[in-house]
């Protein structure tokens, strides 16, 4: 007979002593337990002990994480969290240095568990370690634990970052600022100072005071720190206040965090960036990938106020621009005398130009978005590419077959298009690590990228021999050649016109069709027929696939304030596909991990239900905050006997579905993910193709007079040329 689901059978250990095999009643106060293992060993003072766990992180358990314990868990008997934190405390206050660096080398390790630190920090020892730092007194090694310490304990929100004194931040600014600081204590330092900014609006203040981006550029060479830089840089830069960020910050790739950067600094970070990060001997990792992509949102964001203003028609220095245009575009035209005839001239050759209101072109640009973004975007093409932009007014200028291509009309549509593509003005989401590389190749990324875009639209103009009336039809096969580009992450500027160049409007076509066949072309009674009949053994394909990568298992990533101390767990499913093994690991795993490394583990056969996003217990905890959203979409949990869950956030999309769709596999259930549906169709449309063409392929052989036969259910001729 199985026992009763509130007892698990657990093994408790104590230094020189045999361990303890019990079964613990769930039900029982944790003292209890504690008071019979303690005389089990002859140990007085029950009250003093508590339990922790013997591997992983050693977390001390309490009443309210008890039910975490599974069967065959390895316990341990310690001291009390409050009578540790109070050993501690002493001991990293006594003279002996010695003592003092193993008690905060303890104390680093202790300080990432809630219970400590809650005892901890009601006995001031927040204020004890500050006051360490503050001294100057402390290098190497025991400065390094103590930072840790300090880090971790704040990282548990129980304390408001706003009670750091001024002493504190410029003492920790100075680590960051010397030239010769051990790395431990310079990730430590950045990762403080990026806490303080995050968390409070007043530090921002003074952090910013000093430490500058010039600083910083210095610790982007280094592989060990370059993350913790820019994750600053980033940090100072969102919470930046919007007057300074506009005025000041005109790009965060390009100024120093307290006064404008020169020209020559403002090229060096991104030359850093893009030589020692992205173009660095290591493969980037998630945490970087993310901040990069983080500091591409924000200097996208830049673009938003311009984006979201619009011309003032009055504005005299606004309209000089529009003259510009004109003035580069057709230089050769003297202006003629006479009011009525220049104003005559003027409308005509504003025509030319492709604007929408010719006798007042400003009006074209009172429209937000993309507002005034469009106009800088068409005067650095007519400035810096002023062939290019002449010979594209000149060629439809030019035209009289109603095939011209509206210049003007078109960079206004074209800017909007590329701000809702890139998302201008929009938050970085977390867990998103979608940077592109090309944008950190050039000094005005953006300019270019527009100047490169325009140019498509117009060769794509052409190729489809569109009229006013396909305005919108252009746009949308333009908008697909851009997303398709982006999303093979070009390396720089000219690799994206290459990749352009292969994405005309005739692979467009090529390419929609390719996909439409897998999806509705096939619509006749005799192949709807055909695919039901294939559908359930492309779903078994399918099925198998996925308890195959289940078996392989993946690695997901622990929930936690800091980013970069991640921390990893590992999970996969046994070969005859009845138990999942999980663990933690110290590190991100290279290849597959060995069953015997994963401690925990449940029974397919005690699993009730997979729960998804809002429905995940990890997630209703979460707020509703932009940032979450796609960690909220990559979220599922497994719901087993007795009312527990296991906790997932997925690394990437196809990972979610990969695992959803099996633990579905594993129930018998439905798989319903989008992968599916995709792999699903593509695989029953390349299976009738297959089918399809053996049927074209087949010579009839000459044969006797026909004899009457049952009517085929296949009675149709399809020409699959």
């Amino acid at each position: 007979m199985p026992p009763p689901a509130d007892i698990v059978k657990v093994a408790i250990e104590w230094p020189g002593a045999n361990a303890q095999l019990i079964e613990m009643d769930q039900k029982r106060p944790l003292s209890s337990i504690i008071r019979e293992v303690c005389d089990g060993w002859s140990l007085s003072g029950s009250e003093q002990f508590a339990l922790r766990y013997a591997d992983g992180p050693q977390l001390y358990i309490t009443e309210q994480s008890r039910g975490d314990i599974k069967n065959g868990t390895i316990l341990r008997l310690a001291i009390s969290p409050a009578r540790a934190a109070r050993q501690l405390l002493e001991r990293i206050q006594s003279h002996g240095i010695d003592a003092r660096l193993e008690a905060l080398k303890e104390l680093a390790k202790l300080s990432a568990d809630p219970t400590f630190a809650a005892e901890f920090i009601n006995m001031e020892g927040i204020g004890t370690l500050a006051r360490l730092v503050e001294s100057g007194t402390h290098f190497g090694e025991m400065l390094a634990f103590t930072l840790t310490a300090f880090l971790e304990l704040m990282d548990h929100g129980i304390v408001s970052w706003d009670l750091i004194s001024l002493s504190f931040i410029k003492q920790i600014a100075g680590y960051v600022n010397q030239p010769m600081v051990d790395v431990s204590i310079l990730q430590r330092s950045l990762a403080i100072l990026e806490s303080m900014v995050l968390n409070s609006h007043s530090l921002y203040h003074r952090v910013a005071q000093e430490i500058t981006v010039g600083q910083l550029i210095g610790h982007l060479s280094n592989q060990e720190i370059q993350t913790y830089a820019i994750a600053l840089i980033n940090a100072l830069f969102l919470k930046a206040p919007e007057d300074r960020r506009q005025e000041e910050y005109t790009n965060p790739l390009e100024q120093h965090l307290t006064e404008m950067a020169s020209t020559l600094a403002q090229k060096h970070l991104r030359s850093i960036i893009l030589n020692h990060v992205i173009r660095g001997n290591r493969p980037i990792k998630a945490e970087m990938a993310h901040q990069l992509y983080v500091l591409q949102v924000l200097t996208f964001n830049l673009l938003e106020e311009r984006m979201m203003t619009k011309m003032d028609p009055n504005d005299q220095a606004q309209r000089d621009i529009i003259f510009e245009l004109r003035r580069i575009a057709f230089d050769g035209d003297a202006d003629p005398t006479g009011t009525e005839k220049r104003k005559a001239m003027y409308t005509k050759d504003y025509k030319m130009l492709g604007f929408t209101n010719h006798l007042n072109p400003a009006m074209d640009f009172t429209q937000t978005p993309p507002g005034m973004l469009a106009l800088d975007n068409m005067l650095y093409l007519a400035r810096v590419h002023q062939d290019t932009y002449i010979r594209i007014v000149l060629e439809n200028s030019s035209r009289e077959d109603k095939h011209e291509c509206p210049f003007g009309r078109c960079a206004i549509e074209l800017t909007r298009m590329l701000c809702e593509i890139l998302q201008v003005g929009e938050l970085p989401n977390e867990g998103c690590n979608d940077y592109h590389p090309m944008f950190f190749t050039h000094d005005r990324a953006w300019e270019e990228f527009f100047c490169v875009c325009i140019q498509l639209l117009n060769k794509t103009w052409k190729e489809m021999r569109a009229t006013a009336e396909d305005f919108n039809k252009v746009m949308q096969v333009v908008r697909e050649q851009i997303t398709r580009a982006l999303a093979m992450k070009p390396s720089s500027i000219d690799q994206l016109k290459n990749k352009l160049r292969g994405l005309s409007y005739t692979e467009i076509l090529r390419l929609r069709q390719s996909e439409r066949m897998s999806q509705d072309d096939f619509q006749s009674p005799p192949i709807i027929e055909l695919r039901e009949r294939i559908q359930p053994e492309i779903l078994e394909l399918i099925k198998q696939q996925r308890l195959n990568r289940l078996c392989e298992g993946s690695c997901f990533r622990k929930l936690g304030n800091r980013r970069r101390q991640e921390k990893f767990w590992f999970c996969r499913l046994s070969l005859n596909h009845k138990v999942l093994h999980y663990g933690d690991l110290e590190e991100s795993p290279q290849g597959e991990v060995p069953f015997e490394l994963l401690s925990d583990k449940i029974h397919v056969s005690d699993i009730k239900s997979v729960l998804t996003g809002k429905d995940c217990p990890h997630m209703k905890e979460k707020s509703a905050l932009k940032q979450n959203k796609e960690v909220l979409e990559l979220a599922f949990s497994v719901l087993y006997d007795p009312d527990e869950t296991l906790n997932f956030v997925a690394p990437n999309k196809y990972e979610y579905c990969i695992w959803t769709d099996g633990l579905c596999a594993l129930l018998g259930r439905e798989m319903g993910s989008d992968l599916t549906r995709s792999d699903l169709d593509t695989l029953i449309s390349m299976e009738m193709k297959l089918r399809l063409l053996d049927l074209e392929n087949i010579t009839i052989p000459e044969a006797p007079p026909p004899v009457p036969k049952e009517p085929s259910s296949y009675n149709f001729t399809y020409n699959y040329s």
